[in-house]
């Protein structure tokens, strides 16, 4: 019963917020502006960088918690995987937001950086190195999470935790369905953040 009561609590914890938390207490909705896409990219275009970083912040920080609690009560490598996997669902599917949420990059680093913080070193070099490539923030976090399942696996990390990495950049992938139509178009926007000054 213990491990149900902690899976719930891993999705609603993963589920907070945090990009509206921050859109409002700055004087917008990411849901209603930019883009319209609850997530970093949107708040950094319409707020700026310093917002797009506490967002960032805290969507790690929400997926994280819960997988290092878990890790802190010993539970065995499966279930510290649906842990993790609950807070990621939550960012991506809120129950406080009618089940609307983000892509899950941010939610899918704060969940590894719980279960194996080496494997967030490779994700951000690929992050990195696509986005000076390509100036995308789409081509740059779907490179991050693509990278997750080989990592995982050359790491030799648990079969449980391999399998989270598939699923996780499966999702992670789909949500990103959009996107990847508007580059194969060549009409995916650069990576322009807005002054936070220029605000009302």
């Amino acid at each position: 019963m213990i491990e149900a009561f902690v899976i719930v609590g891993a999705y609603l914890v993963g589920s907070i917020p945090t990009v509206v938390i921050v859109g409002r207490m700055r004087g917008f909705d990411p849901r209603t502006v930019g883009s319209g896409n609850i997530g970093t990219s949107n708040v950094a275009r319409v707020g700026g960088l310093s917002e797009d970083a506490t967002t960032f912040a805290g969507e790690v920080l929400w997926c994280a918690i819960p997988v290092v609690v878990a890790r802190a009560m010993d539970f065995p490598h499966a279930m510290v995987a649906w842990v993790g996997f609950a807070a990621f669902v939550g960012s991506i599917c809120s129950v406080f937001l009618r089940f609307r949420g983000g892509k899950g990059v941010a939610a899918g680093l704060g969940v590894w950086l719980g279960i194996a913080p080496l494997v967030i070193l490779f994700a951000l070099a690929a992050f990195g190195v696509m986005f000076a490539l390509s100036r995308t923030m789409s081509i740059a976090s779907m490179s991050a999470a693509i990278v997750l399942p080989p990592v995982v696996a050359v790491l030799g990390l648990p079969r449980q935790f391999l399998l989270l990495a598939i699923v996780m950049t499966a999702l992670v992938i789909f949500r990103f369905r959009e996107n990847i139509q508007r580059i194969s178009r060549g009409e995916e926007p650069k990576f322009q953040p807005k002054r936070a000054e220029n605000l009302p």
